[in-house]
């Protein structure tokens, strides 16, 4: 694992708050779409086999599986040592933050099961906005820990969007397999979307739930 070593400076962001500031509010935001998607439907039709609609769904449910995989492939890397060191191997050569990129992509992925375009694109958007408020109070912090280091780190990689030519990766590194697979079944819940959303549209085929708005 690369280190990049820097002389630790005081931080008034408490990371630990920030954090859980950023689950609080996907939790919260998480809710109102549940609450929205319940008398939502699609102006897609699913009833016909290889519908737009199902074609939605299933994309959707290949970006939840590309989620869990890079959550898990980056946690490889960072679990544990976010507050102890600069990673800068592996996922984290090319992009600063891929697991927020991994989780994007599975809120995407979660909005898609509702086969409604809009409603991907909606889920997407708002993580992209909360993640991308956290990440400012992140690096604040470890700027302010690490110094000229980070902030060398910052110029050469790009905050979300991976660039591939700075690829580097180790040898050998630490793994601690407890964060890991707390990691793994973490993002292996954005799974539960998909019943919960067939379920929804279910009870609104059987008009137990009224819909009272059409998504595009």
């Amino acid at each position: 694992m690369s280190n990049i070593s820097g002389a630790p400076q005081g931080s008034k962001i408490d990371l630990s708050a920030v954090q859980s500031w950023r689950r609080t509010a996907l939790l919260g935001f998480g809710l109102v779409l549940l609450c929205g998607a319940a008398f939502t439907a699609s102006a897609m039709p699913y009833e016909v086999e290889g519908s737009l609609h199902e074609s939605i769904e299933v994309a959707g449910q290949v970006l939840l599986l590309i989620a869990i995989a890079g959550r898990t492939w980056c946690s490889l890397y960072i679990g544990g040592r976010k507050k102890a060191e600069i990673v800068d191997t592996g996922p984290y050569s090319i992009c600063r933050n891929p697991l927020y990129v991994f989780s994007v992509l599975g809120a995407v992925g979660v909005g898609a099961q509702f086969g409604s375009l809009s409603a991907a694109l909606l889920v997407g958007l708002i993580t992209v906005i909360v993640f991308v408020l956290v990440v400012r109070k992140e690096e604040q912090f470890l700027v302010a820990k690490f110094g000229a280091p980070y902030r060398a780190y910052l110029q050469r990689v790009p905050r979300f969007i991976p660039d591939v030519r700075l690829w580097r990766n180790v040898d050998t590194m630490e793994i601690n397999p407890i964060l890991v697979t707390r990691t793994f079944l973490e993002a292996s819940l954005l799974l539960v979307a998909i019943p919960l959303c067939e379920g929804i549209e279910l009870l609104q085929i059987s008009s137990i739930l009224p819909v009272l708005w059409i998504a595009p």
